[in-house]
């Protein structure tokens, strides 16, 4: 992927963590396909083009990266099952920007499906299992964390615990408590919804403000407060924590930025919910507004 962008003193880059498919149903739910095709093309067969971009935030405090992709320890059979079209690539993506995965420093989950937290851990050159990123704090809600640990029957599809070998509170893991500011200008703070201890994570640099939203706002088209996916654990909690977000969000005329659109990586929203200002990605493009 390898695009960038500026937000005052920061600078954003999306990187390669995987180019999967969903199937449509499955990403939109109860929205009916006459409506959501309108936003969001899918291919013949009903599934929608998906991806997943870790975001690298250099600021003048230290580089946080948000989100880690798939990883690569995915079997045959699971790369099968996703429609893989493109693998996890986030090392050498970080080295061409100039970054090693040793110099991250902070990595910030919004929850833990595998999508997101599949990077923290990764099959290194001997074929053995390690931290991608061994000198960096990862950042997880605490609720988030005790589901993680002891999921229940739903969740443990999604929470495979080889993600998370290797890190311990107090030494490599922050449990964050509802909130918490990770350095000036990044702060995170719990939404549940997609998952009880889902959480976004706020970006402030001069003037410039964006926020990430997760699996709350997967791509642009679920700007609509009432639109959200099957996989929210408590869709209620989701709808009532964007339609206060994305309310404000828009009034102030914020950046919100993208893990899962192969096309769009951030934009602004127009009142009527629609994307008024984008930067993408060069990507073909799969979703039409």
């Amino acid at each position: 992927m390898l695009q960038s962008c500026r937000l005052g003193d920061f600078r954003l880059h999306w990187l390669e963590g995987g180019f999967f498919e969903l199937d449509g149903g499955s990403l939109f739910g109860v929205v009916p396909r006459v409506l959501w095709q309108k936003k969001c093309a899918a291919t013949p067969d009903n599934y929608v083009q998906v991806v997943g971009a870790p975001i690298l935030v250099r600021t003048p405090a230290g580089n946080v990266l948000i989100e880690t992709g798939l990883g690569n320890k995915l079997t045959a059979k699971q790369k099968q099952n996703f429609r893989l079209r493109c693998a996890w690539n986030l090392p050498a993506d970080l080295e061409a920007v100039g970054v090693s995965r040793y110099e991250i420093e902070h990595v910030v989950l919004t929850h833990g499906d595998f999508d997101h937290a599949g990077g923290i851990t990764m099959y290194d050159l001997r074929g053995e299992l390690a931290l991608t990123f061994p000198n960096a704090t990862h950042y997880i809600q605490r609720w988030e964390w005790e589901d993680v640990q002891t999921p229940n029957r739903r969740a443990a599809s999604s929470y495979w615990a080889m993600n998370f070998a290797g890190l311990a509170e107090g030494r490599n893991l922050f449990l964050v408590d509802r909130e918490h500011e990770l350095m000036p200008g990044v702060g995170l703070f719990r939404t549940g919804g997609h998952t009880r201890g889902h959480q976004a994570v706020r970006l402030a640099s001069g003037s410039e403000r964006a926020l990430h939203l997760g699996d709350l706002l997967p791509i642009p088209a679920f700007a609509n407060p009432l639109w959200i996916t099957p996989y929210d654990n408590f869709p209620l909690d989701s709808i009532a924590v964007k339609e206060k977000i994305m309310a404000q969000g828009i009034e102030e005329g914020i950046w919100f930025t993208f893990y899962h659109d192969q096309q769009v990586l951030a934009c602004k929203f127009n009142k009527e919910g629609n994307v008024e200002t984008a930067i993408t990605s060069g990507r073909k493009p799969v979703c039409q507004w």
